[in-house]
């Protein structure tokens, strides 16, 4: 048996990518879990051949669709023990072509989203439980700043002052509430980011991964599984003193 053995968890954007793999992990470790998405085929090629492991649409920018979710969950798996806000996206444009509409994608998919995810989650039953795991995946981009994305790393620097300001909150319970901060990981959204420093620069595909995998000391991207176990660690049964914490997952980027 193992250490998540009867635990319930969700994962939002859990159709590709580090969702993905951290759904995986999680099942592995015996937990049941959710993974919500907007696209219900990628979340079924997730869960296929997994008995614990079922997908749920939802838009996580939308409060109703949300709290649909969450009580469809209650209804259909039992309260939630563990919560990964892992959905969000982005995109670049230097700042003096970054217009509002932009702006506020990139708040709505990576912040509010996380927002409002921690408070279904709360609301749901784990405050009144006083225990359970919060996990939001941030990016480097919430520890410093980029170019060219200075609205998703605005976002994701929300994300993390919203975890450590939650986590002091809720520092009496037993719920714990963190951030892991992956560097360029290996997803479809650095396939998009490669795809498009080649057609805007005319780059080689080398080229364009050496400018990202460039400020990594270890010289390459991170892999999805290598953030799904830093996750898995936030959820375990010893990480109770772990709480209020951006974890960088990025081979030492500073």
């Amino acid at each position: 048996m193992s250490d998540l053995a009867g635990k319930r968890a969700l994962v939002t954007g859990g159709g590709s990518g580090m969702g993905a793999a951290i759904a995986r992990a999680l099942a592995d470790a015996g937990a049941t879990v959710v993974v919500s998405g907007r696209r219900m085929e990628a979340l079924e090629d997730v869960a296929k051949g997994a008995r614990n492991i079922v997908g749920m649409t939802a838009d996580v920018t939308d409060e109703a669709s949300l709290k649909a979710l969450f009580g469809k969950i209650a209804a259909e798996v039992g309260d939630l023990d563990i919560v990964i806000a892992n959905a969000g996206a982005a995109e670049s444009a230097p700042y003096h072509r970054t217009g509002l509409d932009l702006w506020k994608r990139m708040m709505d998919v990576n912040l509010t989203s996380v927002f409002l995810t921690f408070q279904q989650a709360l609301a749901a039953g784990m405050l009144k439980r006083g225990e359970g795991r919060l996990v939001a995946v941030a990016s480097t981009a919430g520890l410093k700043g980029y170019a060219y994305v200075s609205a998703y790393a605005a976002a994701k620097h929300g994300v993390i002052g919203l975890t450590r300001s939650l986590a002091l909150e809720l520092a009496g319970t037993a719920i714990t509430v963190n951030a892991v901060c992956p560097g360029f990981t290996l997803t479809p959204m650095l396939e998009r980011s490669i795809e498009n420093i080649m057609q805007k620069t005319g780059k080689s595909r080398q080229e364009a991964e050496a400018a990202l995998t460039a400020g990594n000391p270890q010289g390459r991207f991170v892999l999805p599984e290598e953030v799904a176990q830093a996750v898995m660690y936030l959820c375990g049964p010893h990480s109770g003193s772990i709480t209020g914490q951006a974890l960088s997952v990025s081979g030492g980027e500073i």
